[in-house]
Order: structure tokens, then C-alpha cells, then sequence
């Protein structure tokens, strides 16, 4: 079955731009937990890096996953 170029041209541009925002929230997280940390809201911040965990995790199999896309 031949591959579809341009369909995988088309979902990985559209991966990456989801990984684009994938960072931002990321960095918008990160502000937020060390404002949290900075004002005694510890245990709210230790949630909030739990989430920049997930985030990180996927960010990289987003990555994997477009990069596969734009070897094919």
C-alpha cells in the first residue's frame, strides 16, 4: 500500500503546531507553579508539576510521532 505524502506532509505540520502549543502551556505552567511555590501554595505547585511531567512525556512522543511522519 504506497504511502500518502501529502496526507502525512498535512499531520505532521498539524502535530507540530499542536506541539507548539503543547509548549506554551508548558511555560504558562511553569510561571504559574513558581509563583504558587514562591507564595506558600506548595501542594498546588507539586500538582502543577505533575502536569508539566505529562506534558513533558507527551511532548516527546509527539515529536517521535512527527518526525516518523515526515520520514515516510
Amino acid at each position: 500500500m504506497p504511502h500518502n505524502s501529502e496526507a502525512n506532509i498535512a499531520t505532521a505540520d498539524a502535530l507540530t503546531l499542536l506541539l507548539h502549543n503543547q509548549h506554551a502551556i508548558s511555560a504558562a505552567i511553569e510561571e504559574v507553579t513558581k509563583w504558587l511555590s514562591e507564595n506558600g501554595v506548595g501542594n498546588v505547585a507539586a500538582n502543577a508539576v505533575s502536569a508539566l511531567e505529562t506534558l513533558d512525556t507527551n511532548a516527546q512522543r509527539i515529536s517521535d510521532a512527527i518526525m516518523q511522519l515526515r520520514q515516510l
